[in-house]
């Protein structure tokens, strides 16, 4: 960095490149943007660097990638009249300003703190008149959560490996994530179908149309329709079912229906009114996303980032969204008049409210300062910006910018009618019918739920009126069973995790993203469930035994809500940290006493070495079978996610080592290609989705952006497979996994380019 050019320039300290740009073109010549690259201090990472006798003290060390970055920081703070840190608005953003004042060494005379929620011009200018100092107490919640973490994670571990097997590891939200699948596991098994009828009938108004149905709603004076509540772990589970747990049961019924008259009894009409939902916040951004595009939960947050820290459009970077990490449903009075305004001109003044809506947050520790997630500008409509978009960034912003346009719209109107319909001449059966249709559509006519797409419209019915005497054209009964709770998917699993107050916004992603990297739980290949597997079903059955409260769901939330009164200035963080650790502290020394690794399972599978039993044992890259005679017997065999036997499979290559077939083999990294003369000899290939041997022809540079540094991506491969690492490597180690279709295209590309 040359300090000759940055002379008298105004510092702006961001966190990422991408920002890095965009900002400076907003703020032009007079200022000089430089990027942390993320974090620039952490705790150690081979030890747990914190003094617990010390008063919880944390030992920071600069990051590996910043240690020649602080250097450029410090001559360009060494030269500038003001500087300003500009990180996120959050306590992750305000505790990395505060580790680069303490790396820079600046006195607080010498920088002012910055925020904004959006990358635009108007609000990174207005940002500047309300510039402040470090906020200590948001500094201390970041503080006291990163090292609440790094002490269970640095204390359990350990004991895992040691109770259960090597290489396990153990956190305070993921734990409680992984028990949530666990239970669901156990419910589902333990669940008793029950079978069960139902009735319903075709009716006919005499001279008048459309036919119509209407389901059974009473029998012999009491509710056909039954509803069970089952207490499951994290919620109350409603299952549906009828009176009649028989088909005959239903024939007494049918007798009178057609025995009739079936009479008209009741007409209620009226106008319902619907609102629509607030703009997104984190979590209902990411369940939209997964629901309606199919994104996982990182995959919505590395898009979110990109539209937030700006797209090049027409020449000039523009940030398209507001801030993404955020548990607020605030709305700027500026945006709310402008999108006002789009609204009438766009749709009509009856689609406009007198009034902005407001919505109140109801999740616990909602930070309401902050916005909701919207766009920066409601004029620049996905379609007016599609050319300059990515299909993802795209999907995405057209998702954000439809909810948020209809949040700010007025209520659905539907008319509906009930009918009740009496079979003979007393109350013993009868029947209802409903039907809705749309008066006014108000925000529906830009974005609807699945359940709204579905009900939109329901049964039309003919004109009636009370004492109406109706023919029967038809009866259908069905049989049904009573179905168990659904396993969880991402979007389920982030909705209960807010629901229960564990984790906050910028948490929910990488949780689920660690618990599948650890084994612990599993993604079903079509439906994309989440299953817990039986490592993770082990590791939390031991840790709720020995760490009732760590596991609870309630002392969790709890903890997070302490965590909220710390970044208030209402609770000292030490003290935080010290009434965890004593209970913790106790529970660990119990378990070290009493916990004991589980045993493995005998099985009637014969060793392949040997002839001997062989047991069933569970390690952090899944089940695996392995000789009752181990060590003196190596005897092993691998098993797929089902707990069934890994077959090697043959292929028409010769090793090149000592002539026999090579096999495609399955080990903890996914599957290889090795000498079927093992272990007499050891030759083993990599290979790609399809089976072939990847002969290693160096990395391929592609299009692709590191979403950290900024730098272009390059296609490698490994015994893993191929992936994407950054071409900073290895100033960034940021690698990136893609699908089979995007591989063999970057490769198609690159054949083209070499030809």
């Amino acid at each position: 960095m040359a300090t000759n050019n940055i002379k008298g320039k105004k510092l702006v300290i961001v966190e990422s490149p991408t920002k890095q740009k965009t900002i400076s073109k907003i703020l032009g010549a007079d200022y000089l943007v430089r990027s942390s690259f993320g974090h620039v201090r952490d705790l150690p990472s081979h030890d747990m660097g914190v003094d617990i006798a010390n008063g919880f003290k944390p030992t920071y060390q600069p990051v590996e990638r910043a240690k020649k970055l602080i250097k450029e920081l410090e001559a360009a703070a060494k030269n500038a009249p003001e500087i300003y840190l500009a990180t996120d608005p959050d306590r992750e953003g305000e505790a990395i300003a505060w580790h680069l004042v303490e790396l820079l060494k600046l006195p607080k005379e010498r920088y002012q703190r910055i925020y904004f929620h959006e990358i635009t011009p108007a609000a990174i200018k207005e940002s500047f008149s309300h510039a402040r100092k470090i906020d200590d107490n948001l500094v201390n919640a970041q503080q006291a959560r990163r090292i609440l973490d790094r002490i269970v994670g640095y204390k359990l571990s350990p004991l895992l490996w040691k109770k259960i097997t090597s290489g396990l590891s153990a956190g305070r939200v993921q734990s409680v994530a992984v028990r949530l699948l666990s239970e669901r596991a156990k419910e589902i098994a333990q669940f008793k179908e029950q079978p069960y009828w139902s009735l319903k009938a075709q009716f006919e108004k005499p001279g008048a149309q459309p036919l119509f149905w209407a389901r059974l709603l009473k029998w012999q004076g009491k509710n056909v329709e039954q509803t069970k509540t089952y207490h499951l772990f994290a919620e109350d589970y409603k299952v549906k079912n009828t009176v009649f747990d028989k088909p005959e049961t239903l024939a007494p019924v049918s007798a009178l229906l057609r025995q009739g008259p079936c009479t008209v009894v009741k007409v209620e009409r009226k106008a319902v009114k619907q609102k629509p939902k607030p703009p997104f916040i984190t979590s209902s951004m990411q369940q939209d996303a997964y629901n309606k595009l199919g994104f996982p939960s990182q995959k919505t947050m590395m898009t979110a980032q990109h539209l937030y820290e700006g797209i090049e459009i027409s020449g000039q970077t523009v940030g398209l969204i507001t801030y993404m990490r955020t548990d607020s449903f605030n709305v700027s009075k500026l945006l709310q008049e402008q999108t006002h305004q789009f609204i009438t001109e766009k749709y009509g003044a009856e689609f406009a409210p007198a009034h902005a809506p407001v919505y109140k947050s109801k999740v616990k520790g909602a930070q309401e300062a902050h916005e909701s997630i919207h766009p920066t500008d409601v004029r620049r409509t996905p379609q007016s910006i599609k050319q300059y978009l990515t299909a993802d960034q795209y999907k995405l912003y057209e998702l954000i910018w439809l909810r948020f346009v209809a949040s700010q719209m007025a209520e659905a109107v539907f008319n509906t009618v009930t009918v009740d319909i009496q079979a003979g001449q007393n109350a013993d059966c009868l029947l209802r019918a409903g039907g809705r249709t749309v008066k006014f559509p108000g925000y529906l006519s830009v974005y609807k739920d699945d359940d709204e797409e579905e009900n939109e419209d329901t049964a039309l019915l003919p004109e009636l009126a009370e004492a109406d005497v109706l023919t029967l054209k038809e009866i259908a009964t069905k049989d049904h069973k009573t179905t168990p709770p659904p396993y969880y998917n991402e979007a389920s699993l982030i909705k209960t995790l807010e629901k229960h107050g564990i984790g906050r916004p910028s948490t929910y992603a990488p949780t689920i993203k660690t618990i599948l990297d650890r084994k612990y739980i599993a993604r079903q290949p079509k439906s994309n469930k989440l299953v817990a597997t039986e490592l993770g079903i082990t590791v939390t059955e031991s840790l709720k035994e020995f760490f009732k409260e760590i596991m609870d769901l309630s002392y969790t939330a709890g903890v997070e809500e302490k965590l909220d009164e710390v970044a208030e200035g209402a609770q000292q963080w030490v003290d935080l940290l010290r009434d965890f650790y004593i209970p913790f502290q106790r529970e660990l020394e119990q378990a070290d006493k009493q916990m004991h690794r589980p045993a493995a399972k005998q099985t009637e599978e014969k060793c392949p070495l040997c002839g001997k039993p062989m047991l069933l044992k569970t390690s952090r890259f899944g089940q695996y079978l392995v000789c009752s005679d181990a060590p003196a017997c190596k005897g092993k065999i691998n098993l797929d996610k089902e707990g069934e036997k890994i077959a090697p499979q043959t292929t028409n290559e010769i090793c090149d080592k000592c002539g026999a077939p090579m096999v495609i083999r399955t080990g903890r990294r996914g599957k290889f290609m090795a000498c079927s003369a093992y272990p007499n000899c050891k030759n083993t290939y990599s290979i790609d989705a399809e089976g072939n041997k990847i002969v290693s022809a160096g990395p391929i540079l592609t299009e692709h952006i590191c979403d950290k540094c900024g730098k272009k991506m390059v296609l490698r491969s490994s015994k893993r497979g191929y992936f994407l690492g950054c071409s900073g490597y290895p100033k960034c180690r940021n690698i990136v996994t893609i699908s089979d279709d995007e591989i063999a295209k970057i490769k198609a590309q690159h054949e083209q380019k070499a030809g």
